[in-house]
């Protein structure tokens, strides 16, 4: 075994075991004395305490949620119904001696603290030993298994073993990002009424047994377009939040377009006064500061969620031309655009000032920016044409990798001269695409964002009251029944980076309505991310699905009741309602009405792409 690699035990039998697992809290024999006495001889209240609680759980059954009910589906679930454990009241979450582990578990003690009223005090210590325990495995390979069976499987760089005996619950990880996704599954283990913002009465219960999980693709992410409508910081970490939960480790943030450019560049200030003071519909608009864009950076980085920011090129300029007409062919000033229509405004290619334009750009991004990608849009610039196009991708593309990060484009880059590691982004509803297939044999990776399986613009039904139908209508089945690895023809599973959901917001005017065109499509993505190909079951990942819908009501989560789930339960909230009439909701964004940013944030015919 390499560095990274746990060993663990093969696919069970129907029989679970029922033995001691070497991962679980360690169980050590009593101190003694010389003559072979217990040392210490426990109190008859602790006994008491201990018997009472042991014969509370004998009596209550067995846990509401099962091991496998878990969304992405883990790569290897070994049930023990003998091993359900019940989280006590005084329960501490302890982490091995490392400043981001002791991170992830602060994190779960926020997020199992305001259900449970539990204190959840956090400690971290050379050992960690207890009722919720988070470790950091070394570099070595960590050897573990189960009566006496052992196989071996790299848990890579996100990848947890998540153990639970009736002693309590570990989840083991060689990075941070590992225990974060552990901490996920756990908490969708627990009871749906975790999710509660309040206490509740319950038996805080999670099933025994064993989950060895890691992803199928490092790439997975959601697109949220701030340009055509813009969404304040408090919106996007709610986002950020969502793709959390299930394991989604991007955020792709379409930062500027037509009707708005969205994040204030400090060597071209009117982008943002000027640029940004429009969005569709003639509202307000506004734009994220340097300050709020850190803010946003961060909140995602604690989730171990990348920030992918898109300024998109050559096209979908308007907004910036507004501001610096200077850039514009023929230097002639555009009106504002508040419409929905596409290609028709470009940066002119021929001037010199306009690659100074985009290396201040892309620089000032870069900087803020720690991950290692900037998107660099290239769709539908349809008058820019031939060698002016690919000329001024390639000179694009070159700035770029001076700054240090790795060119995302969407696929119209394909006739631009390959740059090493350059990811096109494929949004293409054809599978069959040659110009695809010869770009990944140049050696171009993709993030896969199919038209017709991924835009989750799309409406679910002909009554939808948003979205667009360019692509067909994705119900939530049609978001989960297809395969990355085997979509587009001539392209190999190794050159799929990963899967990413676009959500274009022509007609998506507030948070309840991201959340409504997300939810419940958003984990059928993650689970084709994540998942091994082996686990997808369309019949499966629907009853799990619908154990989500409790969960989305304790939170007051928006989302789309869709009959293609048996949605188990009634709201135990009231469910944010989604507007009816998009008309009348873009008439009150013309009016002002906006929701106030508590960081302190400036306050469509569908197009072919939506870019």
């Amino acid at each position: 075994m390499h560095p990274g690699a746990v060993a663990v035990p093969p696919t069970p039998s129907a029989t679970p075991a029922t033995g001691p697992d070497p991962l679980g809290p360690a169980t050590t024999a009593p101190a003694t004395d010389p003559a072979g006495l217990p040392a210490h001889q426990p109190a008859a209240a602790d006994l008491a305490r201990v018997a009472a609680r042991t014969a509370a759980d004998l009596l209550a059954g067995p846990a509401p949620v099962r091991l496998g009910d878990v969304i992405p589906a883990p790569e290897r679930v070994a049930a023990d119904p003998t091993a359900d454990f019940v989280l006590p009241a005084d329960a501490a979450v302890r982490v091995s001696l490392d400043p981001a582990a002791r991170d992830v578990g602060e994190q779960l003690a926020e997020l199992l603290r305001p259900a449970t009223g539990y204190p959840l005090p956090v400690t971290d210590v050379a050992d960690p030993e207890g009722p919720l325990v988070l470790t950091l495995a070394g570099p070595g390979p960590l050897a573990v298994g189960v009566s006496g069976e052992v196989g071996a499987v790299d848990l890579g760089d996100e990848g947890y073993r998540l153990d639970v005996t009736t002693g309590g619950v570990r989840i083991v990880a060689v990075t941070p990002a590992g225990l974060f996704h552990g901490v996920q599954t756990l908490r969708q283990l627990l009871p749906a009424a975790i999710d509660s913002p309040t206490p509740v009465a319950e038996r805080w219960v999670v099933p025994g047994g064993l989950i060895v999980d890691r992803p199928r693709f490092p790439y997975r992410g959601a697109m949220l377009d701030v340009a055509r409508h813009f969404f304040g910081v408090a919106d996007v970490l709610r986002v950020i939040d969502h793709l959390a939960r299930y394991k989604l480790n991007h955020l792709h943030l379409h930062l500027t377009d037509d009707q708005g450019w969205r994040i204030a560049i400090d060597s071209w200030p009117r982008l943002a006064t000027v640029g940004g003071s429009t969005e569709v519909g003639g509202g307000p608009g506004g734009w994220y500061t340097a300050a709020d864009y850190r803010r946003i950076v961060r909140y995602a980085a604690r989730r171990h969620v990348t920030v992918v920011p898109e300024i998109d090129l050559p096209g979908h300029t308007n907004a910036a031309l507004v501001a610096y007409p200077e850039l514009a062919p023929g230097k002639i000033p555009p009106p504002p655009y508040t419409g929905t229509d596409v290609g028709f405004s470009y940066v002119d290619p021929a001037d010199e000032r306009t690659y100074d334009f985009v290396a201040d750009v892309l620089g000032e991004v870069a900087a803020l920016t720690p991950g290692p990608w900037l998107h660099i849009g290239g769709d539908e610039a349809f008058k820019v044409k031939g060698a002016a196009y690919t000329g001024f991708v390639e000179r694009a593309q070159r700035i770029v990798a001076g700054l240090g990060k790795t060119v995302v484009g969407w696929h119209q880059l394909a006739p631009a001269a390959h740059l090493d590691g350059r990811v096109l982004q494929w949004w293409g509803t054809n599978g069959d695409d040659p110009d695809i297939a010869a770009a990944v044999r140049q050696g171009a990776r993709l993030i896969l964002s199919p038209g017709n399986h991924a835009y989750f613009d799309m409406k679910y039904a002909p009554d939808t009251p948003i979205g667009h139908d360019w692509a067909g209508l994705i119900d939530v089945r049609r978001a989960y029944d297809w395969d990355p690895g085997t979509h587009l023809t001539g392209v190999p599973a190794d050159a799929v980076l990963g899967v990413e959901a676009p959500l274009w917001t022509e007609s998506v005017t507030s948070l309840a309505e991201i959340e409504f065109m997300l939810l419940p499509r958003l984990p059928a993505t993650a689970e084709l991310g994540w998942s091994p190909r082996a686990a997808h079951d369309w019949v499966g990942f629907r009853d799990r699905l619908a154990g989500q819908g409790p969960r989305w009501d304790r939170a007051g989560i928006a989302f789309h009741r869709s009959p293609d789930v048996p949605w188990s339960g009634e709201p135990a909230a009231p469910r944010p309602t989604v507007p009816r009439q998009l008309t009348a909701e873009v008439t009150d964004r013309a009016s002002g009405q906006v929701h106030p940013d508590p960081a302190g944030t400036p306050g469509p015919p569908p197009a072919t792409n939506g870019a």
